[in-house]
């Protein structure tokens, strides 16, 4: 009896050994869930175990138990076993086959996370969200609610996603830093982030904003504009257009140094343009910077060139109010010399020169130390039935240039023309739609326009010794 005894458990030794020795041989399976490894609370999911056309059977392991959770039959040909989770699944599996030839190896783990439980985080990139092409960018996931560990997932790839842990701020904020890139405009790059805490890994919170990473091409660029013009009052509405005459389906508005890009699918196309309207909400100091649009196709990663710079100045914020005056005085015949004098007691670096109601930007041009004032002088020689108008001055400084002090009273400015009778007040000199004219915003960091670019005999720019002429306007004291 015990010799029988010992040959069985011989046998089962050496069939156990067998058994494992062959399923080192046998292909790891393959683990994935459907619709993803990121699932709101409740939903279904399904996750796949991928073997061998020979697997007979198929097991599903949670959080690294040796007990099976489920087996399943294959499903022809055999290759694959689906298992549906109800219930709480939020866990961490891996599965394995039986085939002739003994079991498999367990698969990778599969990592199920279940969203909703917690408030969102945010998600904004360092510096910004255009990135150019082959170059690298950092995303901030943050949360006041202090939580353990960030998760990053980039949406339409279920497989890519990174884990860290949180570093906690003096504000009392919770953060990680992803490093992303190189990116490349092949390959959409559209984030999610989530947060949880480390006793509960795979419990997650609701989803981030989705963020987009926008790499810049080369494709015909849109116009942006503002149809309140460049300068806008506290408390008022913006709402700026970007609008192409290609056929882009979206399009992404930036504002330099900001960390998000808001997007807008096209309206209805009118006269062969697309265009999509981005409103801003009401104005506040916040909303003063410089903007650009992209256009960009539903089907596509790649986004046009970028439009020419629109500056949006916000007036108000600076407690003076300068004053402006002209010589030799507000009726003047075409062909005379006329100069438009902004001053303030206050101590400005800069003084800007507005035509009431144009949408083209201001003049800008940098202060003269006058008889205690600080002042500018905005010449024309000769003067023009186009220069003609209402004009209001406002001052500024060079540490907030889109923060504009309270405009001045209002000068209009009549020039009579070559038949001796008073020309109706016409606007400034127009650009092209969409063009920004940084050549005329003396003292700003925009980059100036080419002369090929200003259209009209109106229109002359001529840069020498410090002396600055745009159809006939000139700015004194800009020598360096």
């Amino acid at each position: 009896m015990t010799s029988i005894l010992s040959a069985l458990l011989c046998l089962g030794l050496s069939l156990d050994q067998r058994t494992h020795v062959q399923a080192g041989t046998l292909p790891k399976p393959t683990i994935w869930a459907e619709p993803g490894p990121v699932i709101p609370w409740g939903s279904p999911v399904t996750i796949w175990c991928w073997g061998t056309p020979e697997a007979r059977e198929y097991r599903l392991y949670a959080d690294g138990s040796r007990r099976y959770l489920d087996r399943q039959e294959s499903l022809e040909p055999g290759d694959r076993a689906k298992f549906l989770i109800t219930g709480n699944y939020a866990e961490r599996y891996t599965c394995n086959y039986l085939s002739p030839t003994g079991w498999s190896e367990h698969s990778d783990p599969l990592e199920l996370g279940v969203t909703g439980s917690y408030s969102k985080p945010s998600l904004s990139a360092l510096p910004s969200p255009v990135v150019t092409s082959g170059g690298k960018v950092t995303l901030q996931c943050g949360s006041g609610q202090g939580f353990d560990t960030f998760n990053l997932t980039k949406e339409g790839d279920h497989r890519l996603s990174w884990t860290l842990d949180s570093q906690r701020q003096p504000s009392g904020q919770s953060q990680a830093l992803f490093p992303v890139g190189p990116v490349t405009p092949t390959h959409r790059w559209t984030f999610r982030c989530y947060g949880c805490y480390r006793n509960r890994p795979y419990v997650w919170s609701l989803p981030s904003d989705a963020l987009e990473l926008l790499v810049p091409g080369e494709s015909g660029k849109p116009s942006l504009l503002s149809q309140q013009g460049p300068i806008m009052a506290s408390g008022q509405n913006l709402t700026l257009q970007c609008r192409s005459d290609v056929s882009y389906d979206r399009f992404a508005l930036h504002k330099e140094g900001a960390q998000d890009l808001p997007q807008s699918l096209v309206l209805q196309p009118q006269a062969g343009l697309s265009q999509a309207h981005f409103p801003l909400d009401t104005v506040s100091r916040s909303h003063g910077g410089r903007y650009r649009c992209y256009g960009g196709y539903n089907l596509s990663s790649e986004w046009s060139a970028p439009s020419d710079p629109l500056d949006i100045l916000v007036a108000g914020y600076l407690p003076d109010r300068p004053s402006l005056s002209v010589q030799p005085g507000p009726r003047v015949a075409s062909g005379e010399n006329v100069t438009l004098l902004c001053q303030s007691q206050s101590p400005r670096d800069t003084f800007l020169l507005s035509n009431v109601g144009a949408v083209d930007p201001p003049l800008r041009l940098r202060s003269e130390d006058g008889a205690q004032q600080f002042q500018a002088e905005f010449s024309m020689s000769p003067v023009t039935t186009a220069h003609g108008g209402t004009y209001r001055c406002y001052s500024s400084h060079s540490t907030s240039p889109f923060l504009l002090s309270l405009p001045s009273e209002p000068l209009e400015l009549l020039v009579s023309g070559p038949s001796g009778g008073p020309s109706p007040p016409p606007t400034m000199p127009t650009s092209p739609a969409g063009e920004s004219w940084g050549a005329l915003l003396i003292g700003s960091t925009a980059p100036p326009a080419s002369p090929e670019s200003l259209s009209g005999d109106r229109v002359t720019q001529i840069l020498k010794d410090g002396l600055v002429s745009v159809g006939g306007w000139e700015s004194q004291g800009l020598r360096q």
